[in-house]
């Protein structure tokens, strides 16, 4: 099917994608959680062409041993990306099911501010009841609560966002005022189990609001940027779409190449050996790099844009970037990260008008 040329974005967490990654990594174990490969992956996926970056999180552990059992915080390995990239998005996940919504927008606006305008937000939610214990927080039990606070979390980050004008900030040497305090606002906002008074202590966002991104079944349409649409097929993946009833969707799809070494069939059989590769209900490919390419242009005019997941970073990301995002480029089914522009130019949204902001009446008109 032809359409749209697509956006492309893929998950950096950890080794890839599979939980026993690590046993294929091209580094030693203990290089996982320094800063040099952090920025090293960052860097060959944004040299790709990638225009998102993603990095999962949560509170716990990510596995059990004797696989990869931690990890840097998703929101520090971004604000390192994002200094130590120029074109690419950087999107973390931040879940509210714990998470203060006051703390969360002061740190992905911080980001928006680092970055220049290439932040982006995946909402998680945290479903293990240990994550309450390590919070110190009740527990939030159940689908529906969950939901509730990533509802009520995500629209109260979004008021914070637009707490602050973009003029709010004067920076007047002559008059020592640093700020316009008529154009801070108060949030005053109520949810289910807590209230927000503001304003933010971060002035408003480059982009005016980061792009929000999440799965519709966790999050309010309305209240995200970007669906993330899952399903097991291309039927299933375009049904989720087109109900997403959001600006962009982005399919999510697991990878694993053929390389030179090893079929993506043999790679997946090693790795199973340690640790079964949970299946989450999304698109999966597991062959030649010629039939990804083929999948994506089938997702053409299904979706906006896909996420991929690498099986293992350092055996897939090369054939990505050698094999399958030059040819997408080539014929133009997918399309780079332009230098300069915000991660909102990049997906084709719109800078939002901030919702305090009130129109400026012209001299000499009355208001009827």
């Amino acid at each position: 099917m032809s359409g749209p040329a697509l956006r492309l974005a893929v998950e950096l967490d950890g080794d890839g994608a599979h939980p026993a990654a690590w046993r294929r990594a091209a580094h030693s174990p203990e290089h996982l959680l320094t800063p040099r490969r952090v920025a090293r992956v960052a860097a060959a996926a944004e040299n790709a062409g990638f225009t998102l970056l993603t990095l999962d999180d949560g509170v716990l552990p990510p596995g059990a041993a004797p696989d990869t059992v931690g990890r840097i915080g998703a929101v520090e390995r971004a604000a390192f990306i994002a200094a130590s990239t120029s074109v690419a998005g950087v999107a973390p996940v931040v879940p509210l099911t714990y998470a203060e919504p006051f703390h969360v927008s002061s740190q992905l606006a911080s980001l928006d501010h680092i970055s220049v305008g290439r932040a982006g937000w995946v909402v998680g939610e945290e479903t293990r009841p240990e994550a309450a214990r390590a919070w110190g927080r009740p527990l939030v039990d159940g689908a529906a609560a969950r939901a509730r606070e990533s509802r009520d979390g995500v629209e109260a980050v979004r008021a914070l966002w637009d707490s602050w004008e973009d003029d709010a900030v004067i920076r007047s040497v002559a008059t020592s005022r640093y700020l316009d305090r008529d154009r801070l606002h108060y949030v005053d906002f109520t949810g289910d189990t807590f209230t927000v008074k503001g304003p933010a202590i971060v002035p408003r966002p480059p982009q005016g609001q980061v792009v929000v991104l999440g799965h519709p079944d966790l999050v309010p349409a309305e209240r995200l940027d970007v669906a993330l649409v899952a399903g097991r097929d291309l039927a299933v993946v375009a049904s989720a779409a087109a109900g997403a009833g959001t600006p962009r969707a982005f399919a999510e799809i697991e990878v694993a190449l053929d390389t030179a070494h090893a079929t993506a069939e043999e790679r997946v059989a090693d790795l199973e050996q340690h640790a079964p590769w949970t299946d989450r209900g999304r698109l999966r490919h597991i062959g030649s790099a010629a039939g990804l390419a083929a999948l994506l242009e089938r997702l053409r005019g299904v979706v906006d844009g896909v996420r991929l997941h690498p099986l293992v970073l350092d055996e897939d990301l090369p054939e990505l970037s050698r094999l399958v995002l030059p040819h997408l480029f080539e014929r133009r089914y997918a399309v780079r990260p332009l230098p300069g522009a915000s991660l909102r130019t990049h997906l084709g949204l719109e800078r939002p008008a901030n919702r305090y902001a009130t129109a400026a009446v012209p001299a000499g008109e009355e208001t009827r």
